[in-house]
């Protein structure tokens, strides 16, 4: 399958795009996947979204998020809203659930790196059992305070080589990873344990607020092609997702913003 045929977009691309015209939009432009978030998920509605893919042959290429694991006084509310999760992500088709896997609410660095594998271990049967492969994304370290602890991708194989590879996977974001000089190397190492595999661009100067500041395929450093080429190489022929949170994007025609997403994908990724 060629790269362009793996193309999926993340809903957060066209932030505002309805969920009916974003599958329309997907159908027209020949784009098969989509990777959807349980926020426009549920507005929409679990049951009304699933049917709307199945009756357009669209795949679910992932569900975000589930994770926020590292709190103890959310522990108990936040398991249960990850098994919510998983049962959201069976019902769409999807068979992975992207896990933001949460910050430091306490100061202890360590103890909340722990309730991540503690969590894990309780989602895992779950998760295999729904069919859904719980997938740890490492994010820029600018972000471990508050979104994630974990934040490189030799983190995240290292957590998830504790349980069955059918249970917990990877999840290789280029926005979040580019930087690391032991990017390849971990690329190989996960190898099958990769999930899924997004792409968006780093601009600089950074917009103001890091987190709405992903660039389009193309407009900043990152090597895409390459990593791209390294999970080939590693053994993940899965979808390839779009995944750009930027507030100028969020404000023009969703169809505008796909037609460059297909253009710049071609040019820069696959």
């Amino acid at each position: 399958m060629s790269a362009l045929a793996r193309l999926s977009l993340n809903q957060e691309t066209t932030r505002n795009w309805p969920m009916p015209d974003l599958v329309a939009g997907c159908v027209a432009a020949g784009v098969r996947g989509v990777g959807l978030w349980r926020r426009q998920v549920g507005q929409y509605g679990l049951a009304r979204t699933a049917k709307l893919l199945r009756d357009n042959g669209l795949r679910a290429t992932s569900l975000c998020r589930g994770g926020f694991f590292t709190d103890p006084a959310t522990w108990d509310s936040s398991l249960a809203d990850n098994r919510r999760a998983l049962d959201e992500a069976a019902e769409l088709g999807a068979d992975v659930l992207a896990l933001v896997c949460g910050g430091i609410p306490d100061r202890d660095l360590d103890g909340a790196r722990e309730r991540v594998v503690e969590a894990l271990a309780v989602l895992g049967p779950k998760a295999a059992d729904r069919g859904v492969r719980l997938a740890v994304e490492p994010l820029h370290p600018m972000f471990c305070s508050d979104r994630a602890v974990v934040s490189t991708l030799a983190q995240a194989v290292d957590i998830a080589e504790r349980f069955p590879a059918e249970q917990v996977g990877v999840l290789v974001d280029a926005y979040h990873v580019w930087w690391d000089p032991e990017v390849y190397r971990q690329i190989r190492r996960a190898g099958p344990r990769i999930a899924a595999f997004q792409v968006a661009d780093w601009v600089t100067p950074l917009p103001a607020g890091a987190l709405t500041g992903r660039g389009m395929l193309g407009a900043g450093c990152v090597e895409l092609r390459r990593l791209r080429e390294a999970v080939d190489a590693a053994g993940y022929d899965g979808p390839i997702e779009v995944e750009i949170f930027n507030e100028e994007l969020w404000a023009r025609p969703g169809a505008e913003v796909l037609a460059e997403v297909v253009a710049r994908f071609a040019e820069h990724v696959g």
